[in-house]
C-alpha cells in the first residue's frame, strides 16, 4: 500500500473518531475561537480607521499645504498665496471657476453623545467651490449653509458622536453662536467626522485675518497632478508642498494604525500561546485514546507519515472549525460598530466604524490553522514514536 493511500486511510479513521473525543476537542475549538474574536476585532478597528481616513479619497483631488507642515494644524497660507494657488495649471475649472477651496481647519471642544467628556471637534470654513471639489458629498437633512451667515452643517458620523448636533440646534464656540443648518453624507470619509461652516465668517471669529491653512483641489485630469506641483512649487512667491488627498490621510492614519495594530497583534500571540497549549492537551488527549488503535494500524504495515498526517489534519481540522466560528463572532458583533477616537497628528476627533473585511477574516483563519498546526505537531510525533509492543499489550 502506498503512502498516500495509507495517510488517507488513516486520515478517515482519526476524524470518524472525532465524535468520541467530543469534549476535549471543543475546548480547543473554543480556545482558538475566542483568540480569532480578539485579533479579527481589534484589527477592525485598524481597518475602519484607515477607510475612513484614506480609502475614500478621491484620487483627482490634491491638497496644498505650506512647505515644511504635516499637518493643516501647523499649516498657514496668506490670502493672495491662495488665489495664486487657485488659478495654477492643472486644477480643473468649471463655469463658475476654478474647483478649488481654500480652508481653515480649527478645533473646538464638544461633549462626546456616549461619555459626556469634551473631545476635539474638527471645525472646517470652507469656500464657495468646496462642494465642487468633493462632489461626493449630498446633505441629507437640512440645508446647506448660506454664505456670510454663522451656520454650519455636520457630518453624519459627527452627528452620531458628538452630543446635540442636530438641526435647529444653537452652539457656541469662542464669542461666536452657531446654528445647525443641516447634515451631510460624504462616503463614509474623514469628512464626516467635521463640522463646515463659510471660511470669510470663520476667519475673523478666530481672529485668522484673511489667511487660510490648505487648499483643496481638484485636477483636470490624473495626469494633471505633476503640472500643477511643478507650477506650484518653482513659482518664487509660494513656498508650499503638494500632495494626493489620499496620500495626506494615509499619513495621517499611519500612527494610530501601527498602535492599534501592535497592541491587537501583541494581544493575540499571548493568547494564541494560551490557546495552542490547549490544543497540545487536546491532541495529546486525542493520541492517547488512540494508543491500541494506533499500535495496530502500524502492526498491520501502516508507516510513521500517515499516522503524523492524520494527527495534523485532525489538529488543522478543529483549529478551521475554531477559526470560522471566531470570524463569525467577529463579524457579527464588531463589523459596523460606530466610534470616534482621537487623531494624533491633527489633535482631533476621528469618528469612523470598525471593518470586517474579508481580508481580515483570512487573516484570522490562517493564524487559527497555525495555532492548530503547532498545537498538534508535538502531539503528531509522539503517535509515531509509540512503541508498538508496547501499546499491543494494552489490547
Amino acid at each position: 500500500m502506498s503512502s498516500i493511500l495509507q495517510m488517507f486511510a488513516v486520515t478517515g479513521v482519526t476524524l470518524r473518531s472525532i465524535g468520541q473525543r467530543l469534549g476535549s476537542s471543543a475546548v480547543a475549538i473554543v480556545g482558538i475561537a475566542g483568540v480569532v474574536v480578539v485579533f479579527t476585532g481589534v484589527l477592525s478597528i485598524a481597518e475602519g480607521f484607515q477607510t475612513a481616513m484614506s480609502e475614500r479619497g478621491d484620487p483627482l483631488r490634491v491638497l496644498v499645504l505650506r512647505s515644511g507642515a504635516n499637518t493643516e494644524m501647523t499649516s498657514g497660507l496668506g490670502g493672495e498665496e491662495a488665489r495664486i494657488i487657485v488659478d495654477a495649471p492643472g486644477i480643473a475649472r468649471s463655469d463658475d471657476g476654478p474647483v478649488a477651496s481654500p480652508e481653515l481647519f480649527v478645533i473646538v471642544g464638544h461633549p462626546l453623545k456616549r461619555s459626556g467628556t469634551d473631545a476635539n471637534v474638527p471645525l472646517r470654513g470652507i469656500s464657495p467651490a468646496a462642494l465642487r471639489v468633493r462632489p461626493e458629498v449630498r446633505i441629507v437633512e437640512g440645508r446647506m449653509f448660506q454664505s456670510g451667515t454663522n451656520e454650519i452643517v455636520v457630518g453624519r458620523a459627527a452627528a452620531r458622536q458628538f452630543d446635540g448636533l442636530y438641526v435647529g440646534r444653537t452652539v457656541r464656540w469662542g464669542e461666536s453662536s452657531w446654528q445647525v443648518v443641516g447634515i451631510f453624507d460624504a462616503g463614509g470619509s474623514v469628512a464626516e467626522s467635521e463640522l463646515w461652516c463659510d471660511a470669510r465668517v470663520l476667519q475673523p471669529a478666530y481672529r485668522r485675518g484673511n489667511s487660510y491653512q490648505s487648499v483643496l483641489a481638484r485636477l483636470e485630469s490624473p495626469d494633471a497632478f505633476q503640472t500643477l506641483k511643478d507650477a506650484l512649487t518653482s513659482d518664487p512667491r509660494l513656498q508650499v508642498s503638494v500632495m494626493r488627498e489620499r496620500d495626506y490621510y494615509a499619513e495621517q492614519s499611519r500612527v494610530m494604525q501601527t498602535i492599534i495594530r501592535t497592541i491587537g497583534i501583541g494581544i493575540a500571540v499571548l493568547m494564541g500561546l494560551g490557546a495552542i497549549f490547549g490544543a497540545v492537551n487536546t491532541m495529546y488527549s486525542a493520541v492517547s485514546s488512540r494508543t491500541r488503535e494506533i499500535a495496530t494500524l502500524r502492526a498491520l504495515g501502516f508507516g510513521r507519515l500517515p499516522v503524523v498526517v492524520s494527527v495534523l489534519v485532525e489538529a488543522l481540522l478543529l483549529s478551521i472549525v475554531g477559526g470560522a466560528i471566531g470570524g463569525g463572532l467577529a463579524w457579527a458583533a464588531f463589523d459596523g460598530y460606530q466610534t470616534a477616537t482621537m487623531n494624533w497628528q491633527s489633535f482631533s476627533q476621528v469618528a469612523f466604524s470598525f471593518e470586517v473585511t474579508p481580508s481580515l477574516l483570512v487573516r484570522g483563519l490562517v493564524y487559527a490553522m497555525l495555532m492548530g498546526l503547532v498545537g498538534g505537531l508535538l502531539p503528531a510525533i509522539r503517535a509515531a514514536r509509540l512503541p508498538v509492543v508496547s501499546a499491543l499489550r494494552q489490547l
